[in-house]
């Protein structure tokens, strides 16, 4: 796997009053994320010069980074017709060829230059995508082909530069590969016991720990 580029992003205002389409009505968000060269650090919180709109749902330990599969854009580029999208389309901070949702499990350990990560999460995508690509179907189509991307946590903090391996250093549960726990998300109201399996995964993140928790069955 190599690492293919690094990307950050500020929170940019969107839209305008009155706008007759949902979609261009106001929105702020810090999706729209720009690559950058060179030497960059990755923090517990995440990217250097990283930053989210809305904190209560964005960032923190658990969902420090967002990583994006690089061969999903070719496959984006034909399917929706938009030659220009490229690494930060999807608000990810790493893009990263070799790796889809397919192949990384939770609780995955990456080493990539100085910086240890460890999957905590798939990303589950939310109405900002539908307006980055201003097409109303963007979510579904993300959640139908499960390119969604995962988060990261910061395990080692450290230098990262574009070009550099990305390395599986362990792969200690094998059985929950980033599309299998998206898909139990999505159907976990009549997949309770496998709620409470993936629940137990020391890995994954407390904020789907207790999703998944509430909707396991009760002891």
């Amino acid at each position: 796997m190599i690492l293919r580029s690094i990307q950050v992003g500020v929170p940019r205002a969107y839209g305008a009053d009155g706008a007759e389409d949902p979609l261009d009505r106001p929105w702020t968000s810090a999706i729209a994320k720009q690559p950058l060269a060179g030497a960059v650090w990755i923090g517990r919180l995440g990217v250097a010069g990283d930053m989210q709109a809305d904190r209560r749902v964005h960032g923190g330990p658990d969902k420090a980074v967002l990583a994006y599969g690089y061969r999903h854009y070719a496959a984006w580029r034909e399917l929706l017709g938009r030659p220009e999208v490229g690494p930060g389309w999807f608000g990810e901070n790493l893009t990263i060829d070799g790796a889809d949702e397919q192949v990384v499990c939770i609780g995955d350990r990456m080493a990539i230059g100085q910086a240890r990560f460890e999957v905590t999460q798939p990303r589950q995508p939310c109405a900002t995508l539908n307006r980055r690509f201003h097409r109303k179907d963007m979510v579904k189509l993300v959640q139908a082909h499960q390119r969604t991307g995962w988060y990261l946590r910061v395990v080692t903090e450290g230098w990262v530069e574009a070009g550099m391996p990305a390395t599986l250093a362990d792969r200690p549960y094998p059985q929950w590969p980033v599309r299998v726990a998206s898909e139990l998300m999505v159907e976990r109201a009549r997949r309770r016991e496998d709620c409470e399996r993936l629940a137990a995964c020391p890995a994954l993140s407390e904020s789907w720990r207790g999703t998944l928790l509430a909707a396991a069955p009760s002891r």
